[in-house]
């Protein structure tokens, strides 16, 4: 049985032979619920096997989600007309990297975060994350995802920087800058290792949250999930335009910032903004290198006259 409707006689009430019948039966029964809401439960009611629908539901969400955000990039890199914009213009990934990228990438979905996808709903129940209708407000799951956004964010710095020190980057984050120009389909190139240590970030701090709160809602988790692929994948695109979200919020990091951590293969750890960088002087390239000598410049000028 499905736990999408609390009330157990309405699940057998609108469950049928089909999905289309199914959700036919929702707009009928249920016609107060939103678009979105109609078509989570007729899911859920169809599938009548929880574990099964979230599992499929959540696998098929992230190879769409990121595989339909990656083609752009992949059109934008075929056309000269976008090179403009390119943050790395001589730099273009041949068709045959990208084919090795996309192969990589695939067998990495299926063979290291397939488990943990199908393995999902069980710790949902346990933790309390609800698939019930309807969903939580709209201002409540933005409260949400902007306070995963930043406990991400903070995640993936330190865990990040780590990766950059000896043996963890020799034998782990080496194989992510195989790529000195990243473009969308190389976010997810990584190691296994590496997946899911930084997959952490995106996937755990929520767990935490509900850890705490004992409330959380499954559909929130999807949108977190889509807007957390979208990130990633724009940051490795290798392009920034006039219309870019850092162009709008100065503190986002985008393309801009991390195509320089794969440039100089040091500084700009962090994945969504640029605060952890700034305050703790781990900017990359040129000028924050330049910036980062004139400050000590001025320290050690002013230590001398104190000494003097």
């Amino acid at each position: 049985m499905s736990a999408v409707f609390a009330n157990q006689t309405l699940v057998e009430l609108i469950r049928d032979k089909s999905y289309s019948e199914t959700l036919k039966n929702v707009y009928t029964f249920q016609p107060q619920l939103s678009f979105f809401e109609k078509y989570w439960s007729a899911w859920y009611t169809y599938m009548n096997n929880d574990v099964l629908a979230t599992g499929l539901m959540f696998f098929l969400l992230h190879e769409f989600m990121y595989f339909f955000r990656s083609l752009p990039w992949f059109i934008i890199d075929q056309m000269p007309y976008f090179r403009k914009w390119k943050l790395q213009p001589t730099k273009i990934p041949s068709v045959k990297e990208q084919w090795h990228c996309f192969k990589s990438v695939i067998l990495s979905h299926f063979l290291v975060e397939a488990i943990p996808i199908w393995t999902f709903h069980p710790m949902c129940v346990k933790l309390g994350i609800s698939v019930e209708v309807p969903f939580p407000s709209i201002k409540r799951m933005a409260l949400e995802i902007g306070l995963f956004f930043i406990l991400e964010d903070m995640w993936h710095y330190w865990a990040h920087r780590l990766f950059h020190y000896g043996i963890f980057y020799k034998y782990i984050h080496k194989q992510h800058h195989r790529y000195a120009a990243p473009f969308g389909l190389s976010a997810e190139y990584a190691h296994p290792a590496e997946t899911m240590s930084l997959g952490f970030g995106t996937v755990g701090m929520p767990i935490l949250y509900v850890m705490y709160t004992g409330k959380l809602h499954l559909f929130t988790l999807c949108v977190w999930i889509t807007c957390r692929l979208f990130q990633a994948v724009d940051s490795h695109s290798g392009y920034d335009f006039p219309w870019s979200l850092n162009k709008f919020l100065p503190f986002w990091a985008g393309a801009e910032h991390h195509d320089l951590h794969h440039h100089y293969f040091i500084g700009n750890y962090a994945s969504s903004f640029r605060w952890w960088d700034f305050c703790l002087d781990t900017e990359a390239g040129p000028e924050a290198k330049a910036a980062r000598e004139e400050r000590m410049k001025i320290k050690a000028e002013s230590n001398a006259k104190k000494s003097n």
